[in-house]
């Protein structure tokens, strides 16, 4: 990290800002998904399952949501209970299992996205869409600042 400030610096509010936007869509989405039974982390491994056909292991589901195993595993295990994934034997490694969406998770995901889909463009209101394409690329660049943050205090 360069230096240190003895006050905030000019992009300080900007940091403040994002992490409120942050909790405010959080907050949001719990409210969105409760109808369905669902918490936003829930959702997002269905979503991300759908996206990989022949699913993927816990360790894989983790690092793409950026979250510890164990809370996966629990995650998992919830959705298992409903029926909506399924744990299969790994053909690769037999310590590890192959999470899988079910038809049942396909046939919630189906009911869910056009209301997700609706909400997320409601979401950035009257904001261009090349703007928004612009802040993906900032926000990019701003989470990769932070994970320096992290390795350069390890």
């Amino acid at each position: 990290m360069k230096g240190r400030l003895s006050a905030p610096g000019p992009r300080y509010q900007a940091l403040l800002e994002l992490l409120r936007t942050a909790e405010t869509l959080w907050n949001s989405s719990r409210i969105f998904f409760a109808r369905w039974n669902l918490s936003p982390s829930q959702f997002n491994v269905l979503n991300l399952l759908q996206a990989q056909p022949g699913g993927c292991t816990q360790i894989e589901l983790s690092r793409q949501l950026i979250m510890h195993r164990s809370n996966v595993t629990g995650l998992v295990d919830r959705l298992e209970a409903r029926d909506l994934v399924q744990r299969r034997e790994n053909a690769h490694d037999r310590r590890a299992f192959i999470v899988v969406l079910t038809p049942a998770g396909q046939k919630l995901l189906r009911q869910i996205q056009p209301h997700y889909y609706a909400a997320a463009e409601t979401v950035w209101g009257n904001l261009p869409v090349a703007r928004a394409q612009q802040l993906v690329a900032e926000l990019g660049a701003v989470s990769n600042q932070a994970e320096l943050i992290v390795r350069d205090s390890v």
